[in-house]
């Protein structure tokens, strides 16, 4: 969700949040690279001109993104230049595709079900399945929906490494070990054993307090699982306005330290 969300003042904005026309809808699953490109679900990973820091046009490392809801291709270019900002890394989209709120807000419910089709899905399931069997690392981070949609593709893959490969479940966790993986503010309650988890949940955000992994202080949180070994930096910032408190360009990343240092808890 991008600030296009947040600004939105005109009766025909708001409209365009709950329906209208769906040209986004053509892009869903793709891939977003530099400049908004767009490249079919079935390029190679490395083929993607991804997004790179303002300050080093030749990173040595990639980032493969997943946006959340109510976000068009050019707001998540955004997103991508904000996390490449903040990352030091070339970053590479999948794209969620919009719908309008209600319909977002519906595929939530699928997402967390593990029913019904979501290309955006099926992209990063198979990306990573193919990277993990080339021997690859991978890097991922989602964000809102987008932490939804990379929990479902993570179990995904880890039902292939089993049922097509033949590993056992041990093997399928350190396979999954080559997996790095960020949320922000992410709708997952669940994530399969084996990636190296860093979560960030903002404690005013109700997106990840009430559908996610929950606050601080969470009743529920005996039917939660992070993934084994994850760590959860949990903190509090923002004001009244849900929105501006769930965003990640503008709140979000500046909590974010480096992969390697959150893996410490060096926040």
């Amino acid at each position: 969700m991008g600030m296009g969300v947040f600004e939105a003042t005109t009766v025909r904005e708001v409209t365009s949040l709950f329906g209208g026309p769906k040209p986004d809808r053509a892009q869903d699953g793709m891939f977003v690279g530099a400049g908004g490109k767009t490249l079919p679900s079935s390029t190679k990973l490395g083929d993607v001109p991804g997004v790179t820091p303002k300050n080093n046009p030749n990173p040595d490392k990639t980032i493969l993104y997943v946006n959340g809801i109510m976000t068009t291709t050019p707001g998540q270019v955004n997103e991508m230049q904000a996390l490449a900002d903040s990352s030091g890394a070339k970053v590479v989209g999948i794209h969620n595709a919009t719908e309008g709120l209600v319909k977002d807000l519906a595929q939530c419910v699928t997402d967390k079900l593990d029913k019904g089709k979501n290309p955006a899905v099926d992209t990063l399931a198979d990306t990573l399945y193919s990277e993990l069997k080339a021997g690859r690392d991978v890097h991922l981070v989602g964000y809102s929906q987008g932490g939804l949609i990379t929990a479902r593709a993570l179990n995904d893959v880890a039902k292939r490494l089993r049922i097509e490969d033949g590993l056992s479940p041990a093997q399928v966790e350190a396979k999954m070990g080559h997996l790095s993986v960020e949320t922000f503010g992410a709708a997952s309650t669940t994530y399969p054993d084996g990636p190296k988890y860093v979560h960030y949940v903002n404690n005013a955000d109700p997106v990840p307090t009430l559908t996610g992994l929950g606050g601080s202080v969470d009743p529920l949180a005996f039917i939660k699982d992070a993934g084994k070994g994850a760590v959860v930096h949990r903190f509090t910032d923002g004001n009244a306005n849900p929105i501006s408190n769930h965003m990640l360009d503008t709140l979000y990343l500046k909590h974010r330290v480096g992969f390697e240092q959150a893996r410490q808890g060096q926040f």
